[in-house]
């Protein structure tokens, strides 16, 4: 069993991440800004970064910001040469290259850091989580409209099985890009604010507006979706009725994925 550094891994999917590399007999250190033994501040980098990376074998980077991420992975990909880091792995978004979205940007050039770094690495994209989405449509719905961009589908995925995946390739051999990880569905994002409505018993009218920018025209050419790997299995109804329904949100599947 190796040595495996979660970054991000007490946030929604590096807390996953983290507990399945236990479970598989990993010694497994959590770095994030207040997590100890390993708290560290990404973009300050310095000794206390260069102290949790020393001796281990693989990093899974799963901490993200909307500011700052290039210099974060700067910093980390320094100290990982600095320490001899064998495996360096990157969860980054489907679309990326494809949506000129500010945040998407940031992940498309930290996966070129990646790339670049002289580290054995892997680079899986995936759907945007349930997680995100209800946060998102929670923030939507507190007006008495809920207003959504016109024409614009999605895709999500459950987080716990992205974890999954992360975990097997962190197991594994460096695989450079690995292929995308979608959800079960791809749907109008009406019909998932809908369906999420219903589930947290909000009433709202919901009316869909068209916008502008490249952004937008990319969401809307649906730039950020992969229905030829729509491999989660998790649906969006599932989720919420484990979140809304009394119950507990589903784990996912441990099974391997080719």
């Amino acid at each position: 069993m190796t040595t495996i550094l979660v970054t991000g891994g007490t946030g929604t999917l590096g807390r996953l991440v983290a507990e399945r590399l236990r479970a598989d007999g990993h010694e497994v250190r959590v770095l994030s800004r207040h997590a100890q033994p390993y708290a560290v501040d990404l973009m300050e980098g310095g000794g206390a970064l260069a102290a949790a990376v020393a001796g281990v074998d693989t990093i899974v980077h799963c901490a993200s910001a909307q500011k700052g991420d290039e210099r974060a992975a700067a910093n980390l990909i320094g100290a990982a040469r600095g320490a001899g880091v064998r495996h360096f792995v990157y969860i980054s978004i489907v679309g990326v290259d494809q949506v000129p979205f500010g945040y998407y940007k940031s992940k498309l050039a930290v996966e070129r850091q990646v790339e670049e770094s002289g580290l054995g690495w892997t680079v899986l994209r995936a759907t945007q989580f349930h997680d995100l989405l209800v946060m998102m449509l929670r923030g939507l719905s507190k007006l008495p409209v809920l207003f959504l961009p016109a024409g614009v589908r999605d895709q999500p995925v459950e987080v716990a099985e992205v974890a999954d995946r992360l975990c097997e390739l962190a197991a594994g051999e460096p695989a450079g890009r690995v292929e995308d990880m979608g959800g079960p569905e791809v749907r109008t994002l009406e019909s998932l604010a809908r369906a999420y409505l219903k589930a947290s018993g909000r009433r709202r009218a919901v009316v869909n507006v068209p916008l502008w920018g490249a952004a937008y025209r990319g969401f809307r050419s649906g730039g950020h979706l992969t229905p030829r790997r729509a491999v989660g299995t998790g649906t969006f109804e599932a989720y919420l009725e484990g979140r809304f329904g009394g119950g507990q949100v589903r784990t996912g599947s441990r099974r391997s994925r080719a």
